[in-house]
């Protein structure tokens, strides 16, 4: 290799460098595997990940390279100018063959049963460099398994050490939760203390794994790779809109992989959008048209079931109906609904139910900053979001700008768990949010930034004092440069709002605190939805109220007059725009239930029935034709009273309590995150009220009175109490101050 460089018109952090007689640039510092890649030219390999720190421990990417007397592992040699690399030279091959051999030295012959047959990277790379017979007589070694939870199974005599679990949840997940016990032959992979994985990402090291002893436990055994079709979809219980592949046998949805998408999830998925699905074939879906007579439901046809709800939107037209939508409602059905709203002379439209305080007119929009963009970010505020359970792979994103050196400042009412160190943190009541915001000590560590973000989360946008907050976060942004990055309420609300399911009269809050005679309700759980439980249910239940709905589930047979059942995101065509303002396209992938009909398709004949302008299309692609952004004048109401004595109430989503799927995902509630309903207060706070760890006690306001059990923490902020939503326990209670007495 000459000290002069070998092509002298390469950019200057790059060198030429020849793998099997292709000459190729690449950056300084890269490894062989990398540039390799980049060409095409196929390197084995098993502990080597693109994602993942390089470990160089399972020896099968030995290549020969010039001058070296030993075969060199490709993913840990950094490329050098003028290097000369041969990857299928007689003593690479040989020296590959040799590790395959030892790496089957104590794998047990269980293919037939594995789950990982058939999309094995081990049994791929076998298949080229192993032997036919092994020359190994001894007894195979056997590793007792650990319970990783609910989510993931093992067969821990398969590992092969190559260590990417490790790695995963060390770099990625930065739990730290898996690592290798004992040494050479006695080598294990576990968690050291027998417990659960708690990571939300956890499904993940399925992924990673090249071999069977990580496999997908709500999967396991239920079909082969090559039963089943590949549907693209996309993740529907966060704003980041992950994309993934859903995998279908004869039409039922087995399991979700990640779809790679660097601007999006890159290749990860969490475990909420993979294990989801289970929801899909819950006990209460909705299967066919029921119509609710004299107080007892029947099934109907959908003639039958679509005249009686024309019926009811003609008897109640214009001001007098209410249209509340799911703000994970795709962008065709909800501009069906707007359109459905103006034929009918009715602006009480809105999707945004989950919000208390929408006095400042606020909608969702598209980040500021990029997601891509995030983990270069030299500083981060997050204000009022639990990011982690909130939109965990936007957490992973400012993880790895910690990981680059990003200082990350909290203001919270709660001290939350983050897999990243905080520069600084303000662990503050709701009502003290905005203040801390406008503070000179934020202010001033934003200064001289020059990649800034703002995360403002569900915490703040469903606080009492919303409005207020979001006026702070703004001009914080606006005084230091930095990009605020409001996150969506609901995996379309930034779609919803841009093609117009917005009030232009009354807003969610205040249709319901005004009852209007007939409501729509449109993907929502009535009982467990809406920012104010109690005087949602009151409003539904003087009214006549029209479900279109996945689920017929008891809140919404309680309040519904007509059930129309429909599609969930995984069984239908859809579009959904993400945080980034990104327009997403979903496939149908699963059968629709019973006489289920995608949403589109009933709100097109619920249009024929009424005869009203704007349903004149006959398929998809006719309305997707006609779909165009729609600005509105969104109306605006009065902010939430916040009056009273006591302490002041910080809702947060339970992560895997977020919408009527995940609720209903078996796997998903077992899991360790799923803390049931529960108020924790501050240390200080408790012993004012009376009550101790553990105790149950009575907690009420306004809305309504729930019996909690108290959890004591200090990590709560002084006068807040901390409660997680999506529970019936906790639906009693709406945001603002809260009495606590022992029951």
């Amino acid at each position: 290799m000459s000290a002069q460089p070998v092509n002298p018109n390469l950019p200057p952090d790059h060198v030429t460098v020849f793998i099997d007689g292709v000459e190729l640039a690449a950056p300084k510092g890269s490894m062989i595997i990398q540039a390799a890649d980049k060409a095409g030219i196929p390197i084995p390999r098993f502990c080597y990940h693109d994602k993942l720190a390089i470990a160089a421990n399972c020896r099968m990417c030995l290549v020969e390279v010039e001058k070296m007397p030993k075969p060199a592992p490709a993913c840990a040699t950094p490329v050098m100018d003028g290097m000369k690399v041969v990857t299928r030279s007689e003593k690479a091959l040989k020296s590959q063959r040799n590790v395959m051999e030892f790496l089957l030295i104590n794998h047990p012959l269980d293919c037939p049963i594995c789950d990982q047959g058939g999309e094995c990277e081990l049994q791929d790379l076998s298949l080229g460099y192993g032997r036919s017979v092994s020359r190994f007589a001894e007894r195979k070694r056997v590793v007792p398994d650990e319970d990783l939870g609910p989510l993931v199974a093992t067969e821990m005599t398969r590992c092969i050490q190559c260590t990417r679990c490790v790695r995963f949840t060390a770099d990625i997940a930065g739990t730290y939760e898996l690592g290798g016990m004992q040494r050479g032959e006695n080598l294990q992979i576990g968690t050291f203390d027998g417990k659960p994985l708690t990571t939300e990402l956890s499904g993940n090291v399925i992924d990673v794994c090249p071999v069977g002893a990580l496999t997908n436990k709500v999967f396991r055994f239920r079909a082969r790779p090559w039963e089943l079709i590949a549907r693209e979809s996309l993740g529907g219980h966060d704003a980041l809109g992950s994309n993934l592949f859903l995998h279908l046998r004869r039409g039922d949805v087995m399991r979700a992989v990640p779809r790679d998408n660097e601007a999006v999830n890159e290749c990860w998925l969490s475990d909420r959008d993979r294990y989801s699905h289970q929801g899909l074939s819950a006990d209460d879906r909705a299967l066919r048209p029921l119509v609710k007579e004299s107080g007892e439901w029947r099934e109907a046809s959908w003639d039958e079931a679509l005249a009686r709800v024309a019926k009811i939107l003609r008897d109640n037209p214009a001001d007098e109906l209410g249209v509340l939508v799911h703000p994970a409602t795709s962008n065709e059905e909800g501009a069906l609904l707007a359109r459905l709203a103006d034929a009918l002379g009715c602006g009480n439209l809105d999707h945004r139910i989950a919000q208390r305080d929408l006095s400042d007119g606020a909608v969702a929009e598209a980040f500021a900053m990029p997601v891509a963009e995030l983990d270069r970010a030299d500083a981060i505020v997050i204000v009022g979001s639990n990011l982690r359970h909130e939109v965990p792979l936007l957490h992973q994103r400012v993880r790895q700008a910690w990981k680059r050196g990003a200082k990350v400042y909290v203001v919270n009412p709660v001290d939350f768990d983050f897999t990243f160190d905080v520069a600084g943190k303000a662990i503050v009541a709701p009502s003290q949010m905005a203040a801390m915001l406008a503070s000179a000590g934020l202010s001033n560590a934003l200064e001289g930034t020059q990649h800034a973000a703002i995360i403002v989360g569900n915490v703040a946008e469903a606080s009492a004092h919303a409005a207020e907050i979001r006026r702070a976060a703004a001009a914080l942004a606006a005084s230091t440069g930095a990009r605020l990055c409001r996150i969506p309420q609901g995996a379309n609300a930034l779609g919803l709002s841009r093609h117009g399911v917005l009030p232009t009269s009354r807003d969610a809050n205040a249709m319901l605190a005004d009852g209007r005679s007939a409501y729509v309700i449109y993907g929502i759980e009535p009982g467990l939805d809406f920012a104010d439980q109690a005087q949602a249910l009151r409003a539904l239940g003087a009214a006549q109220v029209v479900a279109f709905s996945q689920f017929a589930c008891e809140s919404t047979r309680a309040v519904a007059d007509v059930i129309l059942p429909i599609g969930a995101l995984a069984e239908i065509d859809a579009t959904l725009t993400n945080l980034d303002g990104r327009d997403q396209r979903a496939v149908a992938a699963g059968k629709l239930p019973g006489e289920a009909r995608a949403g589109w398709r009933v709100l097109r004949a619920l249009g024929g029935e009424l005869a009203v302008p704007g349903f004149a299309f006959t398929d998809l692609a006719g309305l997707r034709a006609g779909l165009q952004p729609r600005t509105v004048d969104v109306v605006v109401s009065a902010a939430p009273a916040v009056s009273g004595d006591g302490l002041e109430l910080a809702v947060s989503q339970a992560i895997y309590r977020v919408d009527g799927l995940t609720r209903r995902a078996a796997a998903l509630q077992s899991h360790p995150l799923t803390l049931g309903p529960r108020i924790v207060l501050h240390p200080d706070d408790a012993a004012a009220a009376g009550v101790a760890d553990a105790a149950m006690a009575k907690v009420s306001n306004a809305a309504g009175t729930a019996t909690l059990q108290v959890a004591v923490d200090d990590r709560v902020g002084k006068g807040a109490a901390w409660v997680e939503s999506g529970y019936g326990a906790t639906a009693a209670l709406a945001a603002g101050k809260v009495e606590v007495v022992a029951a």
